[in-house]
């Protein structure tokens, strides 16, 4: 019986990802102390209460409670090159955590009246440790969250995304973020009015090699057992050999899978890199 209810849960996590979307207006935001402004708690007009996690788009960190926590943050500060601001490393966390603050606090403003969810009850979780679903806000006025997040320099255009609930796809919804995204830089709107241009490229070339440093000195390629591909966290298939965060994203918006060659469909990974990841992932049926 048990056995039974946990498949159920596993097909019910692979439907989500194909299943479309469902649109729940009257929501309203459940304050608590940890929300970020890319992820909150609601409460639907029925009563029920979820966490949700925004599609594409990624707030500065600003409670940091453990490693990854702080290498997440190191990444965003240098994806918007203010690492160097204040001149040491300590004045650059203090002014990240504060944007963090700022961008969560701008979003119980933009959310103090109910709003429109739109989700499938897609499994969100950045790790193991959170349950959350991926949703669209719309807002009382009718816009898009994430957008307005990105548009105002709060948010940087990264993560899983998909076809929104107005009909763009998810290919052009990235693209409407990416395109707030430069407009806001160019303004210097919100995090972009602190970033040093000058050692912007410098600080994201290091975050790349850091990125693969890691991956050696994790010495990935044995996991305690096979991951399913299409549940697994993200923060569990960046443990498998040749995945880092933006290839894990991608497989998680990949799905669902029907087996593991299906990998080939993602952005990056080839036939050497399926090869090495074969005894680490499975498509449990």
């Amino acid at each position: 019986m048990k056995r039974r209810l946990m498949m159920l849960v596993l097909m019910w996590g692979v439907f989500a990802w194909a299943a479309e979307l469902q649109t729940v207006e009257g929501v309203r935001l459940v304050p608590t102390d940890w929300a970020d402004g890319d992820s909150f708690r609601v409460r639907f007009p029925n009563g029920e209460e979820h966490t949700l996690r925004l599609y594409g788009v990624d707030c500065v960190e600003w409670h940091v409670t453990n490693e990854s926590d702080a290498r997440r943050l190191r990444a965003q500060r240098r994806y918007f090159g203010i690492s160097g601001h204040g001149g040491t490393s300590a004045a650059s966390i203090q002014l990240a955590k504060s944007l963090g603050e700022r961008a969560a606090s701008s979003v119980r403003s933009i959310l103090s009246v109910p709003f429109t969810v739109h989700t499938s009850f897609a499994d969100g979780r950045g790790d193991v440790r959170f349950k959350r679903i991926y949703a669209f806000v719309t807002t009382s006025d009718g816009r898009d969250l994430g957008t307005l997040l990105v548009g105002s320099g709060n948010a940087r255009a990264f993560g899983i995304a998909r076809a929104t609930p107005d009909g763009q796809s998810r290919e052009d919804y990235r693209e409407t973020l990416r395109d707030a995204e430069l407009v806001a830089a160019r303004a210097g709107r919100g995090t972009w009015q602190f970033t040093d241009w000058r050692s912007l490229p410098e600080e994201r070339r290091q975050q790349r090699l850091e990125d693969r440093e890691e991956q050696l000195a994790l010495k990935k390629g044995t996991p305690l057992r096979p991951v399913d591909l299409n549940t697994a966290s993200r923060d569990e298939l960046m443990a498998l050999p040749g995945v880092g965060e933006v290839t894990a994203l991608q497989i998680i918006e990949g799905r669902p899978y029907k087996r593991v060659e299906d990998l080939l469909q993602v952005q990056g990974i080839g036939a050497k890199t399926l090869e090495k990841l074969k005894p680490w992932v499975q498509v449990e049926r």
